[in-house]
C-alpha cells in the first residue's frame, strides 16, 4: 500500500469527484481510479459506492476515511520530526528538474548567478526527472522549488491559487543535424530526403514533454516533413549523442548544443525560423501562506529573482 493512495482517497472524499480529485492530484482520471481501485484491492472491500452522483463513501469507506486522516497526520508529524534533524542543510536548496533543463540550462544558469556575483555561493540538490514525477516532486512537498518548460500548447496543471511562478529566461527546440565535409548538415528538415527517401529521425519516447514540442513543431510547419523514427529515447542528451554519430537528425535546445555548433560538430538542419519553437523556462514553488516547509535559503533566492535587475 502507497501513501499516496490514501491521500488520493483523501481527496476523493472531500471532493466527491473522481474528475476533480484527478485535477487536483496532478493526474489523469484514468490514473486516479487505478489508484484507488488498488486501494480498494489492499483493503478487500469496496469503498467508494460508484453508483451515486455525486460520489460517496461506503461505510468501510467512512471507516478507512477517519483513519487515514489519522495515518497522514502521524506520517507528516514523523516527516517533520525527521527534518528538524536535517537543520545543517537549511542551506541546501532541492531543485526538481526534467533531465533535458538538467543537462542544458541549469549548470550554464547556476553559472551566471555565480559569477557574476549577484546572489553568492547557491548550495544546491538536483533531483533530475520526467516532467510528470518533477511536477509531483513539488505538489508532494519533496523539494524546494521546480524547474521546468512551459507553452501555452502544454502548461503544467498547477493552480495559481497553491504555486507562484517566476520567468527565468526562453529556450530554443530546432532541428540539427551532424555537419558533413562542406559544413552542410547530413540530413534537412523538409520534405523528403534525396529519392523521396524519408529523413531518418532520432525522437523523444512517446509522451516525453519535447516529444510534445516535436509534435507542435511539425503540426505548425506549412508542408509536413518527410520523416522517419529510427530512434527513440526520453533524453535530449541521447538524441545528441546519437545525432553526433550521424545517425539522423535531432529537435534539441539550443542551449545543449551550444559547444557542438561551435565546433561545427552539429549545424541546423532547418534555415532560422523554419521547425523550430520557442519555450519560456519557469521556476515554481509553493505560496509561502499555504506551504509544507520554506527553507530560508530558497525564500532568499527567490526574493532575488523576484527584485527587479539593476541597471
Amino acid at each position: 500500500m502507497e501513501t499516496k493512495w490514501l491521500e488520493d482517497f483523501v481527496s476523493l472524499a472531500e471532493t466527491r469527484s473522481f474528475s476533480r480529485s484527478a485535477q487536483l492530484r496532478h493526474v489523469t482520471q484514468p490514473a486516479f481510479s487505478r489508484r484507488i481501485q488498488a486501494l480498494e484491492a489492499w483493503a478487500g472491500v469496496d469503498l467508494v459506492d460508484r453508483s451515486n452522483y455525486p460520489t460517496r463513501l461506503t461505510s468501510a469507506g467512512e471507516t478507512l476515511h477517519a483513519q487515514a486522516l489519522e495515518i497522514l497526520v502521524a506520517l507528516q508529524s514523523a516527516r517533520n520530526l525527521m527534518r528538524s534533524h536535517r537543520a545543517s542543510g537549511q542551506d541546501v536548496i532541492e531543485f526538481a528538474i526534467p533531465h533535458t533543463l538538467a543537462f542544458t540550462f541549469f549548470p550554464h544558469w547556476l553559472m551566471e548567478l555565480e559569477r557574476r556575483g549577484r546572489f553568492g555561493h547557491v548550495k544546491t540538490r538536483l533531483i533530475a526527472l520526467n516532467v510528470h514525477d518533477a511536477v509531483l516532486r513539488l505538489t508532494e512537498g519533496g523539494c524546494d522549488l521546480l524547474i521546468a518548460y512551459h507553452h501555452a500548447s502544454q502548461p503544467l496543471q498547477l493552480s495559481p491559487d497553491r504555486y507562484e511562478l517566476l520567468s527565468l529566461g526562453h529556450e530554443t527546440l530546432a532541428a540539427y543535424a551532424k555537419a558533413d565535409a562542406e559544413g552542410q548538415p547530413q540530413f534537412r528538415l523538409g520534405a523528403g530526403g534525396a529519392g523521396g527517401v524519408p529523413v531518418p529521425l532520432l525522437a523523444y519516447a512517446s509522451g516525453a514533454y519535447m516529444g510534445h514540442m516535436v509534435e507542435q513543431i511539425i503540426r505548425q510547419m506549412p508542408v509536413a516533413p518527410a520523416l522517419e523514427t529510427t530512434y527513440e529515447t526520453d533524453m535530449a542528451e541521447g538524441l545528441k549523442a546519437m545525432a553526433l554519430e550521424g545517425h539522423g537528425l535531432a529537435f534539441l535546445p539550443a542551449s545543449s548544443v551550444r559547444q557542438e555548433l561551435k565546433s561545427r560538430r552539429l549545424v541546423a538542419a532547418a534555415p532560422p525560423g523554419v521547425g523550430e519553437l520557442t519555450m519560456e523556462v519557469r521556476l515554481y514553488r509553493e505560496r509561502p501562506e499555504v506551504a509544507r516547509h520554506v527553507k530560508p535559503a530558497a525564500q532568499a533566492l527567490w526574493d532575488f529573482l523576484k527584485a527587479p535587475a539593476s541597471p
